[in-house]
């Protein structure tokens, strides 16, 4: 029996897991009125299942910022702009005149000292069909490597840089970006700070290298290590529409958001909460 049909019951919903491996839809919730227990039974399905997603939740922006503010303190974005309203909220527009640029693996804002501890994102506007997330469990992705692989990363280190992604979304120099987020060094293999569990921590989007590893052996190990995610024994699969939601734990799993759907118009909002400083626990 996989660790997901173990889930317990919740007071405050119903769990629909949608793979032996990661996600669950919560049914039975209304995001607009939100207290303890729900905040209470949410966090406890996030860590089960390291991704959960609502339907049918015709919230503000507002509302969505509350909702996320229950599980911690918000980041700021650096790609939001400097004069919108509501800076919490990283909106992510395509259409025919902006193709869609997050179809790769990543965890989110790993260039950052402290990662978030996850996001929640909510659909606008989504194309007819298109445009789906995946999302990958990198602590199943790291037990599923062989012994010897396992022995050979538990103690390395990794460079993440903000500038491989931003420097030309944002139309700034690498030296410029990294004056104010500096690269920052985190383990290739994560502590989950409450479940104890260890996950894979490097990603395509922001790691650049690891550590004092020459650079074609580093180039080929972090390779390998991204192909994990790509395995469907990992991941799951969830398709938009209007007013669904998604709160993934951003310490714990990958996402990538399929940009199949050019030129039709996609348009989803993004609340971030931040996180902690990752770790190795060799005792864990």
């Amino acid at each position: 029996m996989s660790e997901l049909a173990k889930a317990p019951d919740f007071a405050t919903f119903e769990a629909h897991p949608l793979t032996p491996a990661i996600g669950a839809e919560l049914l039975g919730v209304d995001l607009r009125r939100i207290d303890d227990r729900l905040i209470q039974d949410v966090r406890a399905a996030l860590l089960q299942y390291q991704v959960v997603f609502f339907r049918n939740q015709n919230i503000s922006r507002t509302q969505h910022i509350a909702f996320a503010r229950a599980f911690g303190e918000l980041e700021i974005h650096p790609a939001t702009p400097k004069d919108q309203p509501d800076p919490e909220v990283l909106r992510i527009a395509h259409g025919a005149g902006s193709r869609g640029q997050e179809n790769m693996w990543h965890s989110d804002v790993t260039w950052r000292e402290k990662p978030s501890l996850g996001s929640i994102l909510r659909a606008i506007e989504v194309p007819a069909t298109g445009g789906d997330t995946l999302f990958a469990n990198m602590n199943l992705a790291y037990e599923r490597l062989d012994t010897e692989t396992r022995e050979r990363i538990r103690d390395l280190v990794a460079v993440h840089d903000i500038a491989r992604v931003f420097a030309k979304r944002l139309g700034k120099k690498a030296e410029e970006l990294h004056a104010q987020y500096p690269p920052m060094e985190h383990p290739v293999v994560r502590t989950h700070p409450e479940t104890g569990r260890q996950h894979l921590y490097v990603n395509n989007a922001f790691t650049s290298h690891i550590k004092d590893m020459p650079a074609d052996e580093s180039a080929e190990l972090l390779n390998r290590l991204y192909l994990t995610a790509w395995n469907p024994e990992v991941q799951c699969r969830f398709r938009w529409a209007p007013g669904s939601m998604a709160f993934w734990d951003n310490r714990a799993c990958q996402h990538f958001a399929a940009s199949d759907y050019f030129p039709a118009i996609r348009v989803m909002e993004r609340v971030t909460i931040a996180g902690d400083r990752p770790y190795f626990d060799a005792a864990a």
